[in-house]
């Protein structure tokens, strides 16, 4: 046996004996590669993950196909980061494949003390885990791209995957919890604004497992205390499209459900990065729109509630869903059936599933940085203040995400089959300009025609188009696995004359907030 086939089995014989050093070796431990040809087969057996503490600890983990993670006001951090983003806010549960993870940034990553040099190095470790934590919403794929889960089946930009909330390994189950917090105090201007100080929450758990044969599943449940402050919500210049009392809701939010979601995905390993899914519940969002707004980092220090919400994401509580679909990382096609109804009033109970619309979406994933989809769906009278109207609902939206920038433009068309088609568009953004410092804000632009709903009113069915202005700043401050932020943002509007003598001119609505994340 020659002189660099001993050294190599010497070499292999040590890491046997104390794999923490296999993982602790600098670049100066390795003779140059060329000078060892026989190295390559004795080092392959040592690259799996010890427990041993190392520089940048991986927890053995067992790998999934890919699948599903996701959301919602929801964050993540993404030190190891998975696609290069480090605020996501998707927070179900994602897979991670067992394919190449060379696209994957490993920026926050101590390698000071990794072999870089030619020399054979070990083989791809699974780092779906960090330090015990699971990183869930990321799929990496073997060209180097990523997948991103936002709310229901949507996807957000790749790179905003990432680690969300608290992690608990229970047996074959993995656990995590999620939540947001709101307290909120809001003054909107003029003769039909009012101020109020009010509570916004979400809590979500999320239990997924392994199946077997390529397949795995996850259970979801989402919750909200919002009915507690009463089915009038919060009030919200221009907001329109629910009722309260048996009456319209103008110029305020409706409360969330306390049963926002209650769901369960099995995911089907196809090889290749491919895989089919099944999704549903009685309360599930169905493929229509962008992720909810909720759920987007772009949104995540948005107080209120866009006042385009009814155009593109009012679905996101849905009782009855099934969706199915077809996965690869860089493209989604999936098809729902759902209850078109929207929630009614009763905010507390689960009303019954029903299965009487449909709607089909594309997503597309060119890059980590970018999403794109287009989605259309056909549901049947799904807003109370307009019995006997289904309605046409097709939405397009790009989103963007780099470092600590989070961004999404949107359009949306309802057509009422029979009535008119109003449009809606939205461009919304969040920057966090360092550790402790964010900028954030929106553009609204919307033609509504609800906004008189007395019959007896001069304006009454009339359309307006409302355009609204916010932006605002947080600070942020890190509380172990929790985060707090404290901000305000101000809202200004532009509006045809028409509406001067109902809501007043040079109106100036400010909000204040403080948010308590846990996971972020």
């Amino acid at each position: 046996m020659n002189r660099p086939t001993l050294l190599a089995a010497a070499a292999a014989a040590a890491l046997t004996a104390n794999p923490a050093a296999a993982q602790q070796h600098n670049h100066n431990d390795a003779p140059p590669a060329q000078t060892q040809p026989q190295a390559q087969p004795q080092a392959q057996p040592q690259a799996q993950p010890q427990p041993a503490p190392q520089t940048a600890p991986s927890a053995p983990v067992k790998e999934h196909p890919e699948g599903h993670g996701s959301d919602h006001h929801g964050e993540g951090h993404h030190g190891e980061g998975h696609g290069g983003g480090h605020h996501g806010e998707d927070h179900h549960g994602g897979h991670h494949g067992a394919g190449d993870h060379g696209g994957m940034n490993h920026g926050g990553m101590d390698h000071g003390g990794m072999n870089h040099g030619e020399a054979p190095s070990p083989a791809p470790q699974d780092h779906s885990q960090h330090g015990g934590m699971a990183m869930p919403g990321a799929s990496p794929a073997p060209d180097g791209g990523a997948i991103a889960w936002g709310s229901g089946t949507s996807r957000l930009p790749a790179a905003e995957a990432g680690g969300h909330g608290l992690h608990i390994a229970s047996g074959d189950w993995m656990l995590m919890a999620h939540g947001t917090l709101w307290g909120v105090y809001t003054d909107q201007d003029g003769p039909r604004g009012d101020d109020m100080a009010f509570v916004e929450s979400m809590a979500m758990l999320t239990a997924e497992r392994d199946l077997g044969a390529g397949a795995r599943l996850q259970l979801r449940t989402m919750l909200s205390l919002e009915p507690a402050m009463g089915d009038a919500g919060y009030p919200n210049l221009f907001a329109a499209g629910e009722t309260a009392g048996g009456q319209p809701l103008v110029d305020r939010q409706h409360p969330h459900d306390l049963f926002m979601e209650l769901a369960a995905r099995v995911d089907f390993d196809l090889g290749g990065s491919t895989s089919l899914f099944l999704y549903g519940g009685p309360v599930a969002e169905p493929a229509l729109g962008p992720s909810a707004f909720m759920h987007r980092r772009s949104a995540r220090y948005l107080a209120l509630a866009p006042i385009t919400h009814h155009w593109f994401d009012s679905t996101h509580i849905t009782y009855g869903v099934v969706t199915a679909g077809y996965a690869t990382p860089r493209f989604q096609i999936e098809a729902s059936a759902f209850r078109g109804q929207e929630p009614d009033e009763r905010r507390w109970n689960i009303e019954t599933p029903k299965l009487d619309s449909w709607s089909v979406r594309a997503s597309w994933t060119p890059t980590a940085n970018w999403l794109a989809q287009v989605s259309y769906g056909r549901l049947k009278q799904p807003e109370a203040q307009h019995a006997g109207q289904d309605e046409g609902r097709l939405t397009a939206s790009v989103q963007y995400s780099s470092g600590g920038f989070s961004a999404m433009a949107a359009f949306s068309a309802k057509n009422r089959l029979p009535g008119p088609t109003r449009t809606a568009w939205v461009a919304e953004a969040n920057w966090d300009l360092s550790d402790h410092h964010s900028l954030f804000g929106r553009i609204e632009n919307v033609s509504n025609d609800e906004l008189f709903p007395d019959h007896g009113h001069p304006l009454h069915d009339q359309a307006f188009r409302v355009t609204r202005f916010e932006a605002g700043y947080a600070y942020r401050l890190k509380l172990g696995p929790a985060a707090l932020a404290l901000g305000g943002s101000l809202a200004a509007y532009a509006k045809p004359g028409a509406l001067d003598a109902d809501y007043g001119t040079g109106l100036l609505s400010p909000t204040l907030f403080a948010r308590l994340s846990l996971g972020e």
